[in-house]
């Protein structure tokens, strides 16, 4: 429903400026102007859907076989001890436990399509416990904010899009979403567990958190110790050796366990054929709604203002060509998308705007959908603090891919 009236916004706001710059200023060319940017919004948006059909066909091909080869179990047994700790609220070897696993491991994966069933699972699973049935459990709270952090280690979307719009190195933003989604997830866990008076130096979570803040640490302290010019070099050709590793690590571990791993590829290249496909009329309908938006001149309005009032307290105002990306994020992924793909075309695909507002998309997710999607499934209607305190993640998200973007691409 929000999205409805943004997107109707997009066509009222730019028509009433159209006419604003007809009659007061004398743009006599500003119509022609609308209506050729919906007709090259459309055929852009139907291009990108027709060049990810192929890409999504073969990295889900690729994702299939991790999941079978059973990827998902591996990392379910790597992360369930500190996820144990994360739920108190849940009796002992509850059965919600291992759905919360599999859909965080899903998720970080990037395996949409088996992260949002294991989460509705979880959500009904940990709703059967709640005494409360109409008020969200501390529990659900928890799972509904890592999910609405967006922590997810493979970006192939993004990585797709990039690749479509002609980046260089469309992995460059790898490593860099990497870092924003992990400050998102460390801050609305903390958070979270803050609230809910959760131990949070028990010996596991320490473990367990200090380890990947370590590991964050270290990547950091690497590249601080590198000149500016080759961070972005170096960032790039790592994200590509982490990335083509991961896809050798599935086969071999497909070799290992004996599944049929052409079968898998074709099952999952179907998925990806499929889920192109229904994003075309959504691609379509924000491209052209976000296009006249630009045209108009509304765009520029919008963000001059923000640059004015940032740049008044001297702060630089690079990035706020990319923070619409930013602002639509919680409230719908497909808009968000549509604002990063606009803005890349915009401003440049390997720009500094274009490039930040990859991370904006990577470093959070559509916290109102997930909310909506989640809680709806189970009834219910009192989500007590679940939306502040994954907006909480989202703003850290947003920050923190604004520090990084200036570190690794300005």
């Amino acid at each position: 429903m929000v999205l409805n009236y943004i997107w109707v916004s997009f066509f009222l706001v730019s028509f009433i400026i159209a006419l604003i710059r007809l009659f007061f200023f004398g743009d006599l060319d500003i119509f022609q102007s609308l209506v050729t940017s919906t007709f090259d919004n459309a055929k852009t948006g139907f291009e990108i859907s027709l060049f990810l059909t192929g890409v999504l066909s073969l990295w889900l091909g690729i994702m299939k076989i991790g999941e079978r080869a059973g990827i998902i179990s591996v990392f379910s047994r790597l992360i369930s001890p500190l996820f144990v700790k994360l739920f108190p609220g849940l009796p002992k070897n509850d059965k919600a436990y291992g759905s919360i696993v599999m859909n965080i491991a899903a998720n970080m994966l990037g395996l949409d399509n088996a992260a949002t069933p294991m989460g509705l699972k979880a959500m009904e699973q940990m709703q059967e416990v709640n005494d409360k049935k109409d008020t969200a459990s501390n529990a659900q709270i928890m799972f509904l904010v890592l999910n609405t952090s967006g922590l997810t280690l493979i970006p192939v979307s993004i990585m797709v899009y990039r690749a479509q719009l002609g980046a260089a190195n469309p992995a460059d933003i790898f490593i860099p979403i990497l870092l924003a989604t992990y400050v998102s997830t460390m801050v609305g866990l903390l958070a979270v567990a803050i609230k809910q008076r959760i131990n949070i130096f028990d010996r596991t979570i320490m473990l367990y958190l200090g380890g990947v803040s370590l590991l964050v640490g270290a990547m950091v302290y690497y590249f601080s110790g590198m000149e500016q010019s080759k961070i972005a070099v170096v960032s790039g050709l790592m994200s590509n050796i982490i990335l083509f590793s991961i896809i050798i690590g599935f086969i071999i571990l497909g070799v290992y366990r004996k599944i049929n791993l052409y079968d898998a590829f074709i099952d999952g290249a179907k998925e990806g054929f499929s889920i192109a496909i229904k994003i075309i009329p959504y691609l379509i309908a924000i491209l052209v709604g976000v296009g006249l938006f630009r045209v108009s001149g509304a765009m520029d309005y919008f963000t001059g203002a923000i640059a004015y009032v940032i740049g008044f307290f001297g702060v630089n105002t690079e990035f706020v060509n990319a923070l619409p990306t930013a602002l639509m994020k919680p409230l719908s992924g497909g808009g968000a998308r549509g604002m990063m793909i606009d803005t890349m075309k915009t401003y440049g695909v390997d720009s500094f705007a274009g490039r930040l507002s990859c991370v904006f998309q990577g470093a959070c997710d559509t916290t109102f959908y997930i909310v909506a999607v989640y809680f709806g499934a189970v009834g219910i209607k009192n989500t007590r603090y679940a939306i502040s305190f994954g907006l909480l993640a989202d703003f850290a998200g947003v920050v923190a891919a604004i520090f990084i973007a200036y570190y690794f691409f300005y």
